[in-house]
């Protein structure tokens, strides 16, 4: 398998550390896309969205859209599983997910934001207080839900899934926009929790061959 990516793509980020967590061997493709290499018609074909990452599975096709390669491992590769056994607990486990990559992620997206500039003409200040703001706002819920679950290390329970593979690299991009953390003691102790285990070290942006 090949994942198309870019080592900043929080949505890349996702997929990296669903296939570290399953052990599973894969190569890397690059897209840098401050320079627009997303945009280019080889890669277009493969995704005519323009966005990263993408999964390139021999004998398969590839497949876009991050939580949708998430599911797809789970369903079909082996390794650690990325969802509980019950349908409550998955259900949860998707309720958490989506806060992050359906609600907060793509209003604070690249090219969400780089609208905002070119073609709204926004400072980039206010951009940054936009963007703030949306995470704020939706790591406030998530950390309202983390409250509800039953004790355990990570979202749920004592091993690591999907709701984690998205909610660290949200925490990245709050970082970067210098939104507040220190309100969600939950969510900064299963980052820790993360931070612990060689799947999400080896995935983190600083550790890609992309890395600027």
């Amino acid at each position: 398998m090949t994942l198309q990516g870019y080592f900043r793509s929080s949505a890349a980020w996702r997929v990296r550390i669903a296939l570290n967590l399953k052990g599973l061997a894969h190569e890397h493709g690059f897209r840098h896309l401050r320079r627009g290499e997303q945009a280019m018609p080889d890669y277009l074909a493969k995704n005519p969205q323009g966005l990263v990452p993408v999964l390139e599975v021999p004998g398969q096709g590839v497949l876009a859209q991050s939580l949708a390669i998430l599911e797809w491992l789970e369903e079909t590769q082996p390794g650690a599983k990325l969802l509980p056994a019950d349908p409550w607990g998955r259900a949860r486990v998707r309720a958490l997910a989506g806060i992050i990559a359906c609600d907060i992620h793509p209003i604070q997206n690249l090219r969400v934001l780089q609208y905002l500039k070119r073609a709204m003409g926004q400072e980039q200040a206010a951009i940054d207080a936009f963007a703030r703001h949306w995470i704020t706002r939706g790591l406030t819920a998530f950390e309202t839900r983390l409250a509800e679950a039953e004790a355990g290390a990570f979202c749920h329970g004592d091993a690591p899934g999907l709701a984690d593979a998205c909610l660290v690299p949200q925490l990245g991009n709050a970082r970067r926009f210098g939104a507040d953390l220190a309100p969600f003691p939950r969510i900064l102790r299963v980052e820790a929790a993360c931070a612990a285990l060689p799947a999400f070290a080896k995935a983190a942006p600083e550790a890609q061959p992309d890395a600027e």
